[in-house]
C-alpha cells in the first residue's frame, strides 16, 4: 500500500516538475481529483523525493563582497550579479553598478579623476544627471596616440561633465613620450601643469586596469615596437593609469613609467575615494596586482571575477 502511494507520488511529481503539467492536466490523465494530487506531491517532498532549492544571486554577491573586502583591506566592494561569465556582459553589470554608486557619493565641489578605455567610456555613457554646483573633472592621463584605436578620452571625461554640469579638463597628450626629456619639458608648461596638479586635487578617482595580454588597449595604440611589448609582458601582470605593474602592484618598468604623463600611481592611494571598476577573466591578474600595490580602496567587479580573485 506504502510502496503504491510513494510510487504514484513519483510519477505525479515527474509529470508537474519535469513535464509542466498543470493540477488539472494531472488530475484528467491519471483520473484523479485536485485533492488528491496536492497531497501526493506534498508526500513527495515530505519523503524527500521532491528538493526544492531556490538560488538567491544576492546572497553569493553579498557574501563574496565581505570576503574581498577583508582579504584585500578595502573600505567597500561591489560585486554586480553577471547573468554569464561572459566579458561584453560583465562589462555591462560593473558599469551599472559602478554609475549608480558614483551618483550616491558626487557632491558639491568634488573634483573627479576620470582615465580612458571602453569600460570607463561604458561607465560614463551610465552616469545620470544630478544637480550640483563646482564639479570639476579631470583627465588622468594623457590619451592621445597616432593609433586608429579609439581610446575615448575626450568622450569620457565630457560625459561626466554633462552630466554634472562640471567643467572638463583634458590632457590632450600622448600618455607614454618617446623620450624621458621631453615628457619632463611639457609637464612644466604651466597649462599641462595645472591639469596634473589638479588630478593630484581629485578627491574622487574612477580607473580600471588593463592586462598584459597582446590585446591590451595600451599595447594597440603604437607606444612600444614588438620587442619592447614582449620584454614588458614578461614581467608586467597589467597597468594602472598606464603605468606597467608586477604581481606585487610595484612598477615594473621604470624607463616607461618615467616618459608617462598623469597621475603617479602612489597619489591613487591618497584619494578619498578611489574606485577600481573592473571585471573579466582576462584581467583577473592586473586587478589582484592593483588591489595588492593599495591603489584602490573601493573595488566593483562581478562575481565570477570575485571568485577567481578569492582563489
Amino acid at each position: 500500500m506504502h510502496e503504491e502511494r510513494d510510487k504514484l507520488s513519483i510519477a505525479i511529481a515527474k509529470l508537474y516538475y519535469e513535464s509542466n503539467c498543470s493540477q488539472q492536466q494531472i488530475c484528467d490523465r491519471l483520473d484523479i481529483s485536485r485533492p488528491t494530487v496536492s497531497r501526493l506531491l506534498q508526500h513527495a517532498k515530505n519523503k524527500g523525493y521532491v528538493r526544492i532549492e531556490v538560488i538567491d544571486p544576492f546572497e553569493d554577491v553579498n557574501l563574496l563582497s565581505e570576503e574581498l573586502k577583508n582579504k584585500f583591506q578595502l573600505d567597500k566592494v561591489f560585486v554586480s550579479f553577471s547573468p554569464v561569465d561572459k566579458y561584453d556582459e560583465i562589462i555591462k553589470s560593473i558599469t551599472t553598478s559602478a554609475a549608480e554608486y558614483i551618483d550616491q557619493i558626487v557632491r558639491d565641489g568634488d573634483i573627479i579623476g576620470v582615465t580612458w578605455g571602453d569600460t570607463l567610456y561604458m561607465l560614463a555613457s551610465k552616469i545620470a544627471s544630478k544637480n550640483v554646483s563646482d564639479v570639476e573633472v579631470v583627465q588622468l592621463k594623457g590619451g592621445m596616440s597616432h593609433s586608429k584605436t579609439q581610446t575615448h578620452a575626450i568622450e569620457t571625461v565630457n560625459l561626466f561633465s554633462k552630466a554634472y554640469d562640471a567643467s572638463p579638463h583634458y590632457l590632450h597628450l600622448p600618455v607614454i613620450f618617446d623620450k624621458k626629456e621631453v615628457k619632463e619639458a611639457v609637464s612644466e608648461d604651466r597649462h599641462i601643469h595645472k591639469i596634473i596638479q589638479l588630478g593630484k586635487r581629485a578627491n574622487i578617482a574612477v580607473f580600471t586596469v588593463g592586462s598584459a595580454s597582446p590585446n591590451s588597449l595600451l599595447f594597440n595604440l603604437g607606444y612600444f615596437n614588438q620587442s619592447k611589448t614582449e620584454s614588458i609582458q614578461k614581467k608586467a601582470a597589467g597597468d594602472i593609469c598606464s603605468r606597467f605593474i608586477d604581481i606585487h602592484g610595484d612598477i615594473c618598468d621604470e624607463a616607461i613609467n618615467d616618459r608617462t604623463v598623469g597621475i603617479e600611481l602612489e597619489e591613487l592611494r591618497t584619494k578619498e575615494q578611489s574606485i577600481l571598476v573592473a571585471g573579466g577573466g582576462h584581467k583577473v591578474k592586473a586587478i589582484r596586482a592593483s588591489l595588492n600595490g593599495k591603489y584602490a580602496n573601493i573595488l566593483i567587479t562581478d562575481q565570477y571575477t570575485a571568485k577567481k580573485l578569492l582563489r
